[in-house]
């Protein structure tokens, strides 16, 4: 146990500095522009900083996800001709065949069925590097410490930051300061946020999928549960996460619902599906 908790403490160790060092650069230039290194607003105005960091980064990522989904959507009559093939065959031998050729289909149209998840795999390291770095701030406040490119006093600041009297370090479930009642509802508001728009991103991309075909298809069953099944993952998990994260999880879900506005525009503006 304690070599696999070592391993990942490893792999995440580097995550935990750039998400670190991100932050820092941004708070060292909001404190240039007069804002005070302690408040709660330069610090919230970090991690925003570090969204727009990492979802820029994304852009090319995110492009490529909107191509793989428009072939995924021309795949989809071939996938229909080919359920329909294998339609009342239970037999392993025809579910292997199916499979086989589903996967010749996908390597044909150069696309694969999960390609949706990839920007939400990619970014995962960093939300949990995050996670980490937050979760651990009231702990190496008291210990002397300091946390990646956080100093040990930038931790005393950002454990003492607020806003709307609510620490950022503090969570739903553990607290951490500052009056219950509006660390409750700074949580549920922004958890309920987050959840929304992961919800509607979600429903964006499925109304693409217009077709009679398309609605049969796997990609838009992989889209349906990721409707239902995400936003009740992060919903659940967001009593857990500190202020911090979830104003960073809240800002990246709103960026990914402009973003897919943006893409259903400029495709419309076409006068073409997305």
């Amino acid at each position: 146990m304690g070599i696999s908790v070592d391993f990942f403490e490893a792999i995440m160790l580097p995550f935990k500095w750039l998400v670190s060092t991100v932050m820092v650069g941004f708070h060292d230039g909001l404190g240039a522009l007069g804002m005070p290194a302690a408040g709660g607003w330069t610090w919230t105005l970090s991690i925003i900083g570090l969204v727009l960091v990492i979802r820029a980064a994304l852009i090319p990522v995110f492009l490529k996800q909107v191509n793989a989904q428009r072939r995924m959507r021309r795949l989809q009559p071939d996938l229909k001709r080919l359920q329909d093939k294998y339609r009342g065959k239970t037999d392993q031998l025809s579910r292997q065949a199916m499979a086989q050729e589903q996967m010749a289909l996908y390597k044909e149209h150069g696309t694969n069925p999960f390609s949706a998840c990839l920007p939400l795999l990619i970014q995962a390291p960093f939300f949990l590097a995050l996670f980490q770095v937050l979760s651990g701030i009231s702990s190496a406040a008291g210990q002397g410490k300091g946390i990646g490119a956080l100093s040990h006093e930038q931790v005393v600041q950002f454990d003492r930051s607020s806003i709307f009297g609510v620490p950022l370090s503090a969570s739903l479930l553990h607290g951490g300061g500052g009056d219950a009642l509006a660390v409750g509802v700074l949580a549920i508001v922004m958890i309920l946020a987050m959840t929304a728009a992961q919800f509607l991103t979600q429903r964006l991309i499925m109304t693409r999928y217009a077709s009679v075909e398309a609605m049969a298809g796997p990609a838009v069953i992989q889209q349906k549960m990721i409707l239902y099944v995400l936003p009740l993952i992060f919903g659940a998990g967001g009593i857990l996460f500190p202020i911090g994260v979830l104003i960073y999880w809240t800002v990246s879900n709103l960026w990914t619902l402009a973003q897919q506005f943006v893409v259903r525009d400029r495709a419309a503006g076409r006068g073409q599906g997305p």
